[in-house]
């Protein structure tokens, strides 16, 4: 069900990617040899669901050894199926269908506590949310977004050091750009045509025991471009 539901996601969406606009995609060398479980990537988030359609794209593109281009849609016949990402529970179940479908293509879903329905908030914690995570790193790839939301600016969240911390994951940060001025904010619908979409990965880290939680979460600001601190409310 996987498979179908990822091969169908991808032609629908390849256009968008590859004609309508062009990515251009750096670092795929360092990832091709990673192994098939326990890897984590980090990336900025633009979109809701755009930003990890395109990453889909380009690990189905390097599983057949295609490096920094996902111009041969063939790959989409024989896509990796191992594959997994962090999703806000309320976005993936009070969307509508197309994020519901989208969810059985490997959502890890996670309920957030300082953001609900577009707004700030404060709740308890999901004390389930890391061993979700954990689980997925066991069994495959995961990629997560520690921003935590789409927002410009917004800050890493510290649930995601402390992830690291508790599962050891091979940690390969990404930086992607283009995707917020391509595409309307969640992602399905072309806002700016010919715009050049950028995804860039960046060489894989093996934290040490020894790292703190902020050496961690600055390692990755620096790597990913994300912010230490909300720099919309300074």
């Amino acid at each position: 069900m996987k498979r179908i539901i990822v091969f169908v996601l991808g032609w629908l969406t390849y256009a968008r990617l590859s004609i309508y606009n062009k990515t251009e995609i750096k670092g795929t060398e360092k990832i091709v040899d990673l192994p098939r479980e326990g890897v984590l990537f980090l990336s900025n988030h633009q979109t809701y669901f755009m930003d990890v359609i395109c990453l889909y794209h380009i690990f189905f593109s390097v599983k057949w050894r295609i490096n920094n281009s996902i111009r041969f849609p063939f790959y989409l016949f024989g896509p990796r199926s191992r594959l997994f990402y962090v999703a806000a529970s309320e976005t993936m179940k009070e969307d509508g269908f197309l994020p519901r479908v989208f969810s059985l293509a490997g959502a890890i879903l996670v309920n957030r506590s300082w953001r609900a329905h577009g707004q700030d908030v404060k709740r308890e914690v999901d004390l389930e949310a890391q061993d979700k995570v954990a689980k997925g790193l066991d069994f495959g790839w995961v990629v997560s977004f520690p921003q935590g939301t789409t927002r410009p600016f917004a800050p890493i969240r510290k649930g995601t050091a402390h992830l690291i911390k508790a599962a050891n994951p091979i940690v390969v940060p990404v930086q992607i750009n283009g995707f917020r001025r391509a595409f309307d904010k969640k992602g399905f619908f072309l806002k700016k045509r010919n715009t050049t979409l950028s995804v860039e990965f960046k060489d894989p880290i093996r934290f040490k025991e020894s790292d703190t939680i902020e050496e961690i979460l600055q390692r990755i600001s620096d790597e990913t471009g994300i912010p230490m601190v909300d720099t919309n409310a300074q």
